[in-house]
């Protein structure tokens, strides 16, 4: 959580901030995700401290930072004016950095938007470790399951994380390689991850699970697809209030433990009430 706190303050300012608004606090986290991480076309400062780049007290050199201003002015102009209507000048523009900066760190600009998609992807973190946190033993037996319901709808509902996921699918068939990045790296990791919590879970009589990947499937479907397809296909120009997502969260929650809780039924907090 630090590296995402650390990411959206460099994102609040200088060339983010020309962005505006929550688009660069986004653009910040995704950048630092892509430079923090491997995108697998970083062209400048992959050998380390050298001439012209030099490391910071925090080990960051000026390659990577400039890197991660690119990243951040290309995801906000993506989100501004789609993938045909952003040119590598105006990225170049918003990053306050020449055309030939900007190529030495990518190539083209379709090598740019992947590093975008898979920094985007990366932010799936953050979930992951919301799952693994709340569907431990202690947490789920004080209600995990609602909370993390409750908390994961309102992540994915972020209106800028709609605005790429929208760019993402919209460039799907011409460049299927990130659309696939994004789901793997980003949805299937997550749906991983509730399954092997399920399972142990599952191991301690808390649920009942005969196919955990099958059950994380069922939970994470009931709670995001009316939401997320609304928002989606309607611009979410009218977002659900945040009293509405957590009655659909606990009705989903709800209905997962009628099907899989362990022993007696749950209540909505998690506590246990008598079978009928």
């Amino acid at each position: 959580m630090s590296t995402v706190k650390k990411a959206g303050r460099a994102a609040g300012g200088g060339t983010a901030r020309k962005a505006g608004g929550k688009t660069g606090d986004k653009a910040g986290r995704v950048a630092d995700h892509a430079t923090g991480g491997d995108t697998g076309h970083r062209r400048a400062g992959a050998s380390g401290a050298g001439k012209g780049n030099t490391a910071d007290s925090d080990g960051d050199t000026r390659a990577a930072r400039k890197e991660r201003d690119i990243i951040q002015a290309a995801t906000a102009a993506f989100i501004a004016t789609g993938y045909d209507g952003t040119s590598m000048e105006e990225i170049a523009t918003r990053a306050a950095a020449s055309k030939q900066t900007l190529y030495k760190h990518f190539t083209d600009k379709e090598t740019l938007f992947g590093a975008v998609v898979r920094a985007t992807a990366h932010e799936t973190n953050d979930v992951i470790d919301l799952v693994t946190s709340l569907l431990s033993d202690t947490e789920f037996v004080k209600g995990g399951l609602q909370k993390l319901a409750r908390r994961m709808i309102a992540m994915l509902l972020d209106e800028e994380l709609l605005k790429l996921r929208r760019l993402i699918i919209a460039n799907a068939e011409r460049m299927p390689q990130f659309g696939r990045d994004w789901y793997e790296k980003g949805f299937e990791r997550m749906l991983d991850s509730a399954a092997g919590c399920f399972q142990t879970l599952t191991k301690r009589g808390l649920l009942q699970t005969p196919d955990p990947k099958l059950a994380a499937s069922h939970l994470f479907g009931m709670l995001l697809w009316i939401p997320m397809n609304e928002a989606m296909f309607t611009g979410n120009a009218k977002a659900r209030s945040v009293a509405e997502l957590q009655r659909h969260a606990d009705a989903t929650v709800e209905a997962f433990l009628a099907a899989y809780g362990g022993g007696g039924k749950k209540s909505q907090d998690g506590r246990d009430r008598p079978d009928d």
